[in-house]
């Protein structure tokens, strides 16, 4: 496991990602790196009020809550603070099944009052439109 990232502010996602960078970009509120694991997965953490709040101090970065990569084969679980990586335990599949259904209802709640932007997802529920939403800042981020 990497010890600590380096921090990039981009605009749009670089077409190789570096190990142990941590890019963000402000204007589609997402931040991307590879895992800290060493696995090489690109781990993607959208920002928001229900979702990950950034901290930068002008020279290091946090991200909070932990970033756990339940669905990768490494199944890595860490923090990001200061900029190091702090190695957090594992969880189980029942810890991984509550922490997405309260990460769902937090989005759906945050989520609740924006106005409906993908008229085609009218009559499903807002866990998909949030999923919908997401997939469409991913996408514009890697520009496509």
């Amino acid at each position: 496991m990497i010890d600590a990232l380096d921090v990039e502010f981009v605009d749009v996602i670089p077409a190789e990602l570096i190990s142990a960078t941590l890019y963000v970009s402000m204007q589609y509120a997402t931040t991307i790196h590879l895992c800290a694991c060493g696995c090489g997965n690109k781990v993607v953490a959208p920002l928001s009020p229900a979702e990950w709040q950034l901290r930068f101090d002008g020279v290091t970065i946090s991200l909070t809550p932990s970033i756990g990569n339940w669905e990768f084969p490494c199944r890595s679980h860490y923090w990001i603070i200061g900029s190091s990586i702090r190695p957090a335990g594992p969880w189980s599949d029942q810890q991984i099944a509550a922490g997405r259904q309260r990460d769902m209802a937090a989005l759906d709640q945050y989520h609740a009052g924006w106005p409906e932007i993908v008229t085609k997802t009218e009559q499903v529920g807002a866990s998909t439109r949030t999923r919908i939403r997401l997939r469409e800042r991913v996408r514009a981020w890697f520009g496509r």
